[in-house]
């Protein structure tokens, strides 16, 4: 994972250890967004990651999707 990345998989891990003890499992999509934000950051990077986990938080509302939404590979990852 780049420096970059890993910043900004700080907030992240702060609301898996602080948060999400308090709000309780809930989570619409599998795997959780907490999850598939470290994933993402993991596999594409700061930039690309980052926005694919933003995309992610904003989709998990009462009107948006649910059920398996897995973080897509990379394009020069084989599946």
């Amino acid at each position: 994972m780049s420096p970059l990345a890993r910043i900004l998989a700080l907030p992240v891990h702060g609301y898996r250890l602080l948060l999400s003890p308090w709000i309780g499992h809930s989570c619409r999509f599998q795997p959780t967004c907490s999850v598939y934000a470290l994933e993402a950051l993991e596999k594409h990077g700061a930039f690309k990651g980052g926005y694919m986990a933003a995309v992610r938080i904003i989709r998990c509302n009462p009107w948006g999707g649910s059920g398996f939404d897995p973080v897509p590979p990379r394009n020069d990852e084989k599946s």
